[in-house]
Parts: C-alpha cells; sequence; structure tokens
C-alpha cells in the first residue's frame, strides 16, 4: 500500500464519520437542517479529496466542491454528481454555519443521494 493510497483511505474514513453526523443529526427535530448539511458537505469535500489524492492530483486548499469535482474532471477523473450539482452543498461549508436561518436550498433527500452516490464512487476508485 503507498502512502497516497493510505491517505486516501484515511479521508474516505473521515468522510464516513461526517456522512453518519449528517444522518444522525437530520433524525433529530431540534437540530436545524443547515447544521446536519453542513456534515453532508465536508463529508463530500473528503470524498473527493480522497479520489485526488489517490489519483496523485494536487489540489488548492479549498472547500470550495466546484472547484474540486472541475480539477478531478481535468485530470479525466468523473465524479457521479456534476461540478454544478455539488455546488448546491458549498453554502453549508461556511454561509451558512454563520446564519441563524435555515432556507431550504436543498432537500434532504436528494443530499443523502448525492453523498450515497458520491461514497459508493469513491469506495470504487479508493480500493
Amino acid at each position: 500500500m503507498t502512502p497516497a493510497s493510505e491517505e486516501a483511505r484515511r479521508y474516505l474514513q473521515l468522510a464516513d464519520d461526517d456522512a453518519a453526523a449528517f444522518r444522525g443529526l437530520l433524525k433529530l427535530p431540534e437540530v436545524k437542517f443547515r447544521l446536519a448539511c453542513f456534515h453532508a458537505q465536508q463529508a463530500v469535500d473528503k470524498l473527493l479529496k480522497a479520489v485526488l489524492i489517490f489519483h496523485g492530483i494536487e489540489y488548492q486548499r479549498t472547500h470550495d466542491l466546484h472547484t474540486l469535482a472541475t480539477l478531478l474532471l481535468k485530470h479525466g477523473v468523473t465524479p457521479p454528481c456534476s461540478p454544478e450539482e455539488l455546488t448546491r452543498l458549498n453554502p453549508f461549508a461556511v454561509t451558512f454555519r454563520y446564519d441563524d436561518t435555515d432556507i431550504p436550498l436543498i432537500r434532504d433527500a436528494v443530499v443523502e443521494e448525492m453523498l450515497d452516490a458520491m461514497r459508493r464512487w469513491a469506495g470504487e476508485v479508493v480500493q
């Protein structure tokens, strides 16, 4: 096992932790949707980075899912969700963490579908 593949697997585990937090928080009626989605965004961020690391693709430090997915595409790696689809999660990384409103930009089922598709894909790439 190479250091890159070990690091990529570590990112998959970190993504799984965030995905579990997302799903757990969704079940709590007292927790705002935006807080749960923060963890979904973080999970997808780590999944994209796991694949980037696995392929040896250098990336700038960012949590912008569009930027990370576009970088993969430029290197011939196609994630199951387009950069435009993933952009819908970007506001949960920072914008809504410091806002007390809960604006439903995306439905929880859509977030779960994206998260599941991204995890399956990353798991297949990073074996």
